[in-house]
């Protein structure tokens, strides 16, 4: 009787996660874990002040943005041309109006997420020009691809972000393609998502459409699109990101503020001089947005990386970004600013073991650092050159059991289980007991991709790895995909929005 029970049940919860087009889950990760703090407060202490040193001696050039010049010139920093020097603690007095947490709004209010504190939002992966599957190999990627990365994001409950560009739609105009892919996050998913940063009207563009979507005193008062804008290390920050960081900030929208730093290139070899960069490039960022709109909602964000001093490639999922992670983490919080850190990396050119051992070690980080906006959760492959099918099914499983690990252990009377032990007794099992059955349907993480049967029943029903399950998954998955009902009004506005904006201008290929 236990064992048909035991059955039913999970194949009651997989027919719950499978309805279609559903993805239902819970709308963000609220930890139960501490974050892990690697650093005394006395390294602390100097880190914080080398990165005073360079931000005062060596100093940040802000190129092709006038405006953000006079920002500074007004706050107070030390202009000479395009480089800017600051005083040291004059950003962190900046910073202090930004938002320790807020609210991203979803157009369906039950998918809104909060981002700062203990809160934890699992988004895709982003920006890769390539896509990969088992049956067609490695291509370019399209509006068909993308579309259908959203499809699979809105379909899983274990993220809750749509993210922003999954992938490049290379055969959509670079002028024009920001409108079909908010457009299609708009329409295709019913949860946050992000715009674009490739240039200020393209950003402008993207806060407009959501405007569209929720009436523009609401956009004005609370946020509803997120814009990733990277520094260009070492120690430049390119006009184009400050415009679009700008465009975001004016708007009352978050700007994520990131380096990319590839230690050994565009930063020192060590780990802790590439946290002292980071550190003073990501404070410059920050303190931007708040120059140009006090109180805007702005996100720490932090990507540090390897490469091989061998052959000069760069490298993903390696130990030393990992554990720079958990100080990136401890010096946000110092900041008390929402973190956009880790992810889940890899240099792996297939979705396999490789994969999976970088991507989990720099998941992982990014769990105990304290990022409470994860970008690059699923699909990232080939160092982010690819955005892989069956690497994202296999990631939306890791973020599955990664919302039971960020969970704790819960600590009550029926969870100690003392009358269970009393029904059992010494010697027996407890499969069958009423304190099993009480919980069966929900005491552990049930994957949708692990093989869990004996060997001879694996071998008898096909031999299959981990890869050619989460092929077949993803295919079930767009087959059975329900778009989310939006009004017809609104859809129409956004299509005449777009068309109107691709009608203005020539198609531009670069």
């Amino acid at each position: 009787m236990g064992e048909v029970r035991v059955r039913s049940g999970r194949q009651a919860r997989q027919a719950e996660r499978a309805h279609k087009g559903q993805g239902v889950g819970r709308p963000y990760i609220v930890r139960n874990i501490p974050t892990y703090d690697v650093l005394s407060e006395e390294n602390l202490v100097r880190i914080e002040r080398a990165a005073d040193r360079v931000l005062a001696e060596t100093g940040i050039e802000f190129r092709d943005d006038p405006v953000a010049l006079d920002h500074w010139r007004r706050a107070g920093a030390k202009v000479e041309g395009l480089l800017v020097k600051f005083e040291p603690g004059m950003l962190r007095e900046i910073l202090k109006s930004a938002p320790a947490e807020f609210t991203q709004h979803a157009r369906n209010p039950a998918n809104s997420v909060r981002i700062g504190g203990r809160n934890v939002v699992f988004s895709p992966a982003y920006g890769s020009p390539f896509v990969m599957d088992l049956d067609r190999g490695r291509r370019f990627g399209t509006i068909e691809d993308f579309r259908n990365f959203i499809k699979l994001a809105q379909s899983s409950p274990n993220f809750h972000h749509s993210g922003g560009t999954i992938c490049e739609p290379t055969d959509v105009a670079v002028n024009k393609r920001h409108l079909d892919m908010v457009l299609a996050h708009i329409v295709l998913s019913d949860r946050p998502f992000m715009g674009s940063v490739t240039a200020e009207e393209r950003s402008e563009d993207s806060i407009e459409m959501c405007r569209i979507l929720f009436g523009a005193d609401f956009v004005d008062r609370n946020c509803v699109i997120l814009g990733n804008v990277n520094v260009n290390s070492p120690l430049v920050w390119d006009g184009t990101m400050t415009k679009s960081l700008r465009a975001y900030a004016r708007a009352n929208q978050a700007a994520v503020v990131v380096p990319f730093i590839l230690g050994g290139a565009m930063g020192p070899v060590t780990n802790a001089g590439g946290i002292v960069q980071s550190l003073a490039e990501t404070m410059a960022g920050c303190a931007l947005t708040q120059l140009e709109r006090k109180g805007a909602p702005v996100i720490f964000g932090n990507f540090l990386s390897s490469m091989s001093l061998r052959s000069g490639s760069p490298t993903f999922g390696t130990p030393e970004p990992a554990i720079g992670s958990q100080v990136i983490g401890q010096l946000a919080r110092r900041l008390n600013l929402p973190l956009r850190c880790s992810g889940n990396f890899t240099t792996s050119k297939l979705p396999d073991g490789q994969a999976m051992m970088e991507g989990t070690m720099s998941m992982l980080a990014a769990v105990h650092c304290g990022a409470n906006f994860i970008l690059h959760s699923a699909g990232f492959l080939d160092g982010l050159l690819s955005m892989s099918y069956e690497k994202f099914m296999l990631d939306a499983d890791l973020c599955g059991a990664l919302h039971a690990y960020l969970d704790g252990v819960k600590i009550d009377d029926d969870q100690l289980a003392v009358e269970a032990f009393a029904e059992v007794g010494p010697g027996n099992h407890f499969f069958g007991c009423s304190h099993t059955m009480r919980h069966y349907e929900t005491a552990f993480w049930d994957s949708e991709l692990s093989d869990n049967e004996p060997f001879e029943k694996w071998e008898a029903a096909g031999s299959t790895d981990a890869a050619t399950r989460a092929n077949r998954l993803w295919k079930k998955r767009l087959a059975e995909y329900e778009a989310p009902p939006l009004d017809a009004g609104v859809r129409d506005a956004l299509h005449d929005f777009v068309a109107r904006k691709k009608a203005a201008v020539a198609d531009a290929w670069y």
